[in-house]
């Protein structure tokens, strides 16, 4: 079975109540007769002592002080002379023993006369004697104290012993009735306070919990200034550097996990692109070693023929050739170490002059063209590397035009940026596709992609690009298209100049 510590607390506690009660009792109820008697004892002695010191043989002359001792004490108090006569007793007021004592007072039992000479020898070999006698009579005990005085006078002073055993269970009986209110109060007092002395323990279990379970919030809010308030604070600033120290592990874990995450994708990538370029560089090599075998073992001897061998040999190596310096741009780019040379320049000019080199493309396809270009809008970039974007564009455009065989392009300012949009007519691109085209060497159609000798590096530079000038650059699928995006710094809005 569990026990609390509060339960323990009260138990012990009123426990030690009881066993303090019991034994107050117990040591009163064996002990206190003999402490009374001692008590009465030495009050006799003091008296005699008194009554020596005042008593020069006239009663008169004491008689006052030794009525308030008699009332004060509680004492029967004889004088004797040396003939064994009684001078003075507290029992009769004329010193007259055949008196009878006044109406109303019961007369005391005085000591026989024969004791009192047994006294008196026992007093002439000592100074004081002290002895206890049985009334066979009225079956009490008395204490009784003889005495040579000064003047060779006796002095008799006796008290009752009843009284003393009276005033003994007196006292043991009130002292049970105030140990049961000494008990339910003692309980009902460590009860409450010791649910007062356990609640900051509880408060500190509870934020002792809470945080083993790695939640923080909870602070310990007591004002004591004891041993649990200083642990109350001590837990505090425990939680506080463990809060600390787990957000600075969960942070490094978080940042370990996306390096690893980085490095992973970067090997992945490293793999894809190793493949993707050994894919690119596969056919070309092969047409290339093809026709220069067939050339050297003259396999035609048509002049014609070998031209065209020629002519192949030298369209394959142009098109590795552009590969491999697209590459070796996309690298720079990615790499942060081809510098930007920013300018300020009109877009709409160079649009003007990348459409016009593409006029006769256009015109083979039969592609229609339109424009929507704003005037006079002033951009901040590299203007070459703007240009390879324009023509990227527009490649992929001419390459996926199809329906309408509509081009449209535009260059609209939209807040602090100009956006440059081109949209092809043609079939959308698969949702599953567009987060993938922005990747070096994806490509949506890969048969269709060979036939217009595309490598899947266009959409890749252009995010490229984008990202060295801090820019956007995205897709819509609209109704009845395609339309890219890129957006550009306006002149005279952030034309900072970076390299």
């Amino acid at each position: 079975m569990r026990y609390t510590v509060r339960f323990k607390l009260f138990t012990v506690m009123s426990g030690l109540i009881i066993l303090f009660i019991f034994l107050s009792w117990f040591f009163n109820d064996q002990l206190l007769e003999k402490y009374y008697f001692l008590n009465k004892k030495n009050t006799l002695i003091k008296s005699y002592q008194t009554i020596n010191s005042m008593y020069r043989g006239d009663i008169s002359q004491i008689e006052l002080e030794l009525e308030k001792i008699e009332s004060d004490k509680a004492l029967h108090v004889s004088l004797i002379g040396k003939d064994f006569k009684i001078k003075y007793d507290s029992w009769i007021k004329n010193r007259d023993i055949r008196l009878k004592p006044p109406e109303g007072q019961r007369r005391r039992r005085r000591p026989p006369l024969a004791f009192m000479k047994s006294l008196a020898q026992r007093v002439q070999q000592k100074k004081l004697v002290v002895k206890v006698v049985n009334d066979a009579r009225l079956n009490a005990d008395f204490i009784f104290m003889g005495g040579l005085l000064k003047n060779g006078d006796y002095l008799l002073l006796s008290t009752s012993i009843a009284a003393i055993r009276e005033s003994v269970a007196i006292a043991n009986r009130f002292f049970i009735l105030t140990g049961f209110f000494t008990i339910l109060v003692g309980g009902l007092l460590v009860y409450v306070l010791s649910g007062k002395f356990i609640k900051p323990i509880l408060d500190l279990k509870a934020i002792a919990h809470k945080m083993a379970g790695l939640d923080f919030s909870q602070k310990y809010t007591g004002t004591e200034l004891d041993e649990l308030g200083e642990l109350g604070q001590s837990i505090n600033s425990l939680s506080e550097q463990l809060e600390k120290s787990i957000s600075d592990l969960t942070t490094a874990n978080q940042k370990l996990q996306a390096d690893i995450e980085r490095e992973r994708k970067i090997d992945e990538m490293r793999k894809s692109f190793i493949s993707n370029v050994s894919h690119e560089l596969k056919t070309p090599i092969a047409l290339i070693q093809g026709y220069a075998e067939g050339l050297k073992v003259n396999v035609n001897d048509d002049p014609e023929n070998r031209n065209f061998y020629c002519d192949v040999i030298m369209d394959e190596a142009g098109k590795m050739n552009g590969l491999v310096k697209q590459l070796l741009d996309l690298a720079k780019l990615e790499s942060g170490n081809l510098p930007l040379e920013r300018e300020c320049f009109d877009v709409e000019a160079l649009l003007q002059q990348v459409l016009k080199r593409n006029q006769l493309l256009f015109q083979e396809k039969g592609v229609r063209l339109e424009t929507a270009i704003a005037p006079e809008l002033k951009v901040n970039a590299d203007i070459d590397l703007i240009e390879q974007v324009i023509n990227n564009y527009l490649s992929n455009a001419l390459n996926h035009v199809a329906g309408d065989k509509l081009i449209r392009v535009s260059v609209q300012p939209v807040g602090d940026k100009a956006r440059l949009t081109v949209f092809n007519s043609g079939l959308p691109i698969p949702d599953d596709s567009i987060a993938k085209i922005w990747t070096s060497f994806y490509k949506v159609d890969k048969a269709r992609t060979r036939e217009y000798g595309g490598t899947g590096l266009g959409l890749s530079i252009v995010r490229a690009i984008q990202e060295a000038h801090g820019s956007a650059c995205g897709v819509n699928n609209l109704a009845d298209g395609v339309e890219f995006w890129a957006d550009l710094d306006r002149t005279g809005l952030n034309n900072t100049k970076r390299s």
